[in-house]
């Protein structure tokens, strides 16, 4: 039971992802990635408080490292959900996974003397054919730019995602390393919406607007009660079950597209969205339980072959 959290955070990663989409037609990229900052800051620092925690860390590095690679990940999905239809945006950031994947399949492969862990290599051509399935119509209109995007956002959630997990084995709390990834939200969105003026008068869209408002505390509020799910799930549920829970986030965000903005796909859209989800969680099993040093931490890390 403990493993649903996975299944609420999911659920509250694609709403937060409706509200981006339906803030993009009144604020900048920038100006949301810096609100989402602001949000999460405020929260985590009243949990961090409350709890007794601290701010200090030994890891200054690791965080800085998490923060740049996590925040232009960040910026570039959130990018790529303004100008994609939802379960497109959503659907395309978990690949991030199958990227982990590519890499235990290439760190294997070498450290192994070229043998080759066909059921992973199977999982990660099977995600790249529902890719291209997925695509099918961004081929044919200009959306192919930004769904190029969205899959090089994935890419850096990756590299993101393990760092993430270093710290963890490090021993640094978890809320803490989503602190400072919150900080450098808002120091980013600042810095971004700066470049923006282009050297003019700095603007920022005014917050008078209480469906604005709503949206941009929804962002932030939506995100780091996400986060606080997952990182409880991770703590108390099955990992296996946890990770593969995640992918529910694809089914919940089609919904939401269809029921708020209206968005329709053909069958290669549908059959890309599919075989994604089931690739995905093939290669989480693979990643998870067909390693030995896997089956050793499987109940403790999401990602055990990563240790």
């Amino acid at each position: 039971m403990q493993s649903l959290w996975m299944l609420f955070a999911s659920f509250l990663f694609a709403a937060m992802g409706v509200c981006v989409k339906l803030a993009s037609d009144m604020f900048s990229t920038s100006e949301i990635v810096m609100y989402r900052g602001i949000v999460g800051v405020t929260v985590l620092l009243v949990l961090i408080r409350l709890q007794g925690g601290t701010l200090k860390t030994r890891f200054a590095m690791g965080h800085l490292w998490r923060s740049v690679v996590g925040v232009i990940s960040l910026w570039l999905w959130f990018y790529s959900i303004a100008k994609l239809p939802l379960a497109t945006a959503m659907t395309l950031n978990y690949l991030s996974p199958i990227w982990i994947a590519v890499w235990l399949f290439a760190h294997c492969w070498w450290q192994a003397k070229n043998q080759v862990a066909w059921p992973l290599l199977v999982a990660v051509g099977m995600s790249f054919v529902g890719v291209v399935l997925l695509l099918q119509p961004a081929f044919q209109s200009d959306q192919l730019v930004y769904a190029l995007i969205a899959i090089f956002s994935s890419i850096l959630t990756a590299v993101a995602y393990m760092q993430v997990r270093k710290l963890g084995l490090a021993g640094e709390p978890e809320n803490r390393v989503v602190f400072y990834f919150a900080v450098s939200n808002v120091v980013a969105g600042l810095l971004g919406t700066v470049a923006e003026a282009g050297g003019g008068p700095v603007v920022f869209h005014s917050l008078n607007s209480e469906y604005g408002f709503l949206l941009l505390l929804g962002i932030g509020l939506f995100a780091t009660a996400a986060q606080i799910s997952m990182t409880r799930a991770y703590r108390l549920g099955n990992t296996l079950v946890v990770a593969n829970l995640q992918y529910t986030g694809i089914v919940f965000s089609s919904i939401w597209g269809v029921l708020v903005f209206a968005d329709s796909f053909d069958w290669h859209s549908w059959l890309g969205i599919g075989i994604i989800l089931a690739s995905g969680s093939a290669a989480t099993f693979y990643n998870t339980r067909n390693t030995e040093r896997g089956k050793a931490v499987a109940s403790t890390d999401p990602i055990a072959s990563e240790v």
